[in-house]
């Protein structure tokens, strides 16, 4: 053997014995370290050691920089608080609608009620024009417009090429359930002098999420006929809570709520029932059985995700045309970034749903 091959065997053992030796250190470590025991309580609790989490291995690069831009803005509680009709991080989101989205905003009353009107600056596409979508915006019934509005109306207007009549409900403090309700039915109303109840469309995201399922409700106990779509985006038609509340709440949010989230601790519902079907329809099959084809969005960071996917089981088992779309790694409201890859498709499902929908019977 040369002495190139002699010294190249010698290398090789030694590698393997270093390599011998760093495993055997390495067990010993485990063995003197164990990682914390999950424990099981009688009822069923677990209590899990702290660990640390890193992004979903599902998100698109821009949708990684995005979830970090929003876990960083949810440390900082002066960019949570809403300024102007909406929180300040999401000015950006705003800026970038109005330089990817031409349309007209029409300031307009509709039923009595306050309206933002929005069409494409090329105008309504030819099949939408007996069609239209109402908006009900997000913002915990207690703000949020029109920031909230113009995020959820001016890319689905833009790119489905439809008018989207957006409506500026009441809220609360000020007001308590049924206000907002029965703002919608008045829009609702006003625009069924138009158009066809199954050329309407109605969606919203968080609050308005919650509130287009509550003025489907509200619009059975009041004579209305059933639209032709919906969609419940980051909430649900019943209570939050369920895993989502102790899972996704801290890893979307960048903190722990102090309890569950859920209805009644927003003010607007702090003289209403929980249990009455008006506040949340999945209280009663009967009232989801009315519910026409539903589109619901979440995400497995979204507090709403166990909310919705409640919502989903419990409309497909009332035989509803329900569907369940969910981002990996992705939180509430995900879509008002409209640069994601995540927010496109999001935006491209949401407009074939209601294209596929709308006009049946």
């Amino acid at each position: 053997m040369s002495d190139r091959g002699f010294m190249s065997v010698v290398a090789a053992f030694a590698s393997a014995v270093l390599l011998t030796q760093s495993v055997t250190l390495a067990a010993a470590q485990a063995a003197a370290s164990p990682e914390p025991k999950v424990v099981i309580e009688s009822d069923g609790t677990v209590q899990e050691p702290a660990r640390a989490v890193p992004l979903s291995t599902f998100l698109t690069p821009e949708g990684k920089d995005y979830m970090i831009d929003h876990l960083k803005a949810m440390e900082a509680p002066q960019d949570v608080k809403q300024q102007n009709g909406g929180q300040s991080f999401i000015k950006h989101y705003l800026d970038r609608d109005l330089e990817l989205f031409p349309l007209d905003r029409k300031d307009d009353k509709i039923g009595g009620v306050h309206v933002y009107e929005y069409t494409p600056k090329s105008g309504v596409a030819e099949k939408n024009k007996t069609r239209v979508l109402i908006n009900l915006h997000g913002g915990g019934f207690s703000g949020c417009w029109p920031s909230c509005a113009e995020l959820e109306s001016m890319p689905i207007a833009s790119l489905m090429g439809i008018k989207v009549v957006s409506v500026d409900y009441r809220e609360g403090p000020e007001y308590k359930f049924p206000a907002a309700s029965e703002d919608v039915a008045s829009v609702y109303k006003g625009l069924l002098k138009t158009y066809k109840p199954k050329n309407i469309g109605i969606y919203g995201c968080s609050a308005g999420g919650m509130l287009t399922a509550m003025s489907l409700a509200w619009f059975q106990t009041h004579g209305l006929p059933t639209p032709g779509a919906d969609g419940i985006y980051c909430a649900s038609a019943g209570a939050f809570g369920g895993d989502a509340s102790y899972i996704a709440f801290p890893l979307g949010e960048a903190r722990i709520p102090s309890a569950p989230p859920g209805q009644n601790q927003l003010g607007y519902f702090s003289t209403a029932s929980m249990t009455d079907p008006l506040v949340e329809p999945t209280n009663s099959p009967d009232v989801l059985a009315r519910f026409p084809p539903t589109l619901l969005i979440t995400a497995t960071r979204d507090f709403a995700m166990s909310g919705a996917i409640n919502t989903d089981v419990q409309l497909t088992k009332a035989g509803v045309d329900s569907e369940l779309h969910m981002w990996d790694g992705m939180f509430h409201g995900f879509f008002y970034n409209p640069d994601t890859p995540e927010s496109r498709e999001a935006f491209s499902i949401m407009i074939n749903f209601f294209d596929r929908h709308l006009g049946k019977n």
